[in-house]
Parts: C-alpha cells; structure tokens; sequence
C-alpha cells in the first residue's frame, strides 16, 4: 500500500508544478515558462527523489548548460543536421565532465536550435523553470517523507 501511495503522491507533485508553470505561462502569454523536458524532468525528481540524476544541481545546471550549448550552436554555426547531432554531443559531454548529468537536459540543445530561441530562453524558461522544479520537489518531498513516516 505504501509504494501506491508513493506513486501516486509522485505524480501528484508533477500535476502541481507543471500545471503551476501551465498556468504562469497561459497569464502571460508573451514569456514562455515550459517546456517539453520539464515532464521529464518531474519524472525524476518526484518519482526518483533520491536519484543523482534527480540532485538540484543536476537539475538546475544540467538544463542551463545544455540550454547555452544549443544558444551558441544555434547563434554561430546555424541549424544543419551536422550541428543539431554536434551540439546535442557536446550538451551531453559537458553535463558528464561536470557532473551536472540530468537525462531530460539532453533534449534542450534540439529544443532551442529546432525552435530559434533567443538568449532569453536561458533565463526564462530554463533557469526560473528549472529551480521552481527543483524547489517545489524538495518540499514536496519533504512533506510527503513526513507523511509516509507517520503513516502506519
């Protein structure tokens, strides 16, 4: 019963904050503040807490530097299927020398060069994303540790 209640409060904690982040950006329309790999990444942070790939400098640095990969790809070598492949390596190589290594990072160099996204994009979505993910998960987290532990 336990581990249905664990999943179940995971997925809870993932409608909370993407739908808060659906929500900011339906208000204002003119700033984005999702994206595809924030579903992936309340997979792990909600159903995998523990995960190293779940930590919040994974999280937080993982999306920024694959996110300014794919800027710099995008901004001075253009979009070609030689570049999109080159960037998505590099984004992935510089996660895993700096040990910033979350999965759906992977994805924001294809992301950013396949939609022309400004520097901005940087800011907002990916870093005020990342860390309302990352803060919300940790007292999500906490609160739901609390709860499975008074439950008996």
């Amino acid at each position: 019963m336990n581990r249905m209640k664990f999943e179940l409060l995971a997925g809870f904690g993932a409608t909370i904050v993407i739908t808060c982040l659906a929500y900011l950006q339906a208000f204002t329309s003119e700033n984005m503040w999702l994206m595809a790999p924030f579903g992936a990444t309340a997979v792990l942070v909600f159903g995998v807490p523990d995960s190293p790939l779940a930590r919040a400098k994974n999280v937080i640095f993982g999306h920024l530097i694959t996110t300014a990969v794919g800027l710099v790809f995008l901004y001075f070598f253009g979009v070609t299927p030689i570049t999109l492949g080159v960037a998505t390596g590099l984004g992935i190589f510089s996660m895993l020398i700096t040990k910033t290594t979350h999965p759906p990072a992977g994805a924001n160099p294809m992301l950013v060069m396949m939609t022309h996204q400004t520097w901005f994009f940087l800011i907002n979505p990916v870093l005020v994303g990342a860390v309302s993910i990352v803060v919300v998960a940790h007292l999500y987290n906490r609160l739901r540790k609390i709860s499975l532990l008074n439950t008996k």
